[in-house]
């Protein structure tokens, strides 16, 4: 018995719930047509896309990617210089040369800022001789110093290869510098 009256109640409440529904859904179309819901169409575009102010670019701009390749190179390393990759390409651009031979000078020099004399902040060797240590008050500093002088002292004198380099900055070590730093800057590609 208990089934029948389920059954029934299935057969009867079904329909009714769906007349109602329908009834409704019939009175709400001609109320919002008419006005009656105080909703209004008039002057409402609806459009599946977003404006155009809040569009994505798939452009890379260069100086982004050479960026995150320091930043993720000397991550890789641990080394104290990974906030300053920006400062590395910003200041290689303003003295005309490659992106890429400071960190690798450093990671000759230094093995990224590892070893470096206390307080010195100068992980390149740069003017470090005898009994001579080049202190910087900040990496920046020597960042922008050293390039300049890169540009100026090498560049400037048309000494553009790594090897031509070598020969001034590390003149009694220039085969295993130059292999190491021209290796680095190839991992920097």
């Amino acid at each position: 018995m208990r089934n029948i009256l389920v059954l029934l109640g299935f057969f009867i409440g079904a329909p009714v719930t769906l007349l109602i529904s329908t009834a409704f859904l019939l009175y709400m179309t001609q109320a919002t047509e008419r006005g009656v819901l105080g909703t209004s169409t008039e002057g409402i575009a609806y459009a599946a896309l977003p404006p155009s102010e809040n569009t994505f670019s798939n452009t890379i701009i260069q100086e982004d990617s050479k960026v995150e390749i320091l930043r993720q190179f000397f991550e890789r390393y641990n080394s104290p210089l990974e906030p300053y990759a920006p400062d590395f390409v910003v200041s290689a651009e303003r003295n005309s040369i490659d992106w890429r031979i400071l960190p690798a000078i450093a990671m000759q020099e230094s093995t990224l800022c590892k070893k470096v004399i206390t307080d010195s902040f100068n992980c390149w060797g740069w003017g470090i001789y005898g009994g001579k240590v080049t202190r910087f008050d900040n990496y920046p500093e020597a960042i922008e110093t050293i390039s300049k002088g890169i540009s100026t002292k090498y560049h400037g004198n048309g000494l553009e290869t790594i090897e031509e380099i070598a020969q001034l900055y590390n003149p009694s070590n220039t085969n295993n510098w130059v292999e190491n730093v021209s290796y680095t800057i190839n991992q920097l590609k």
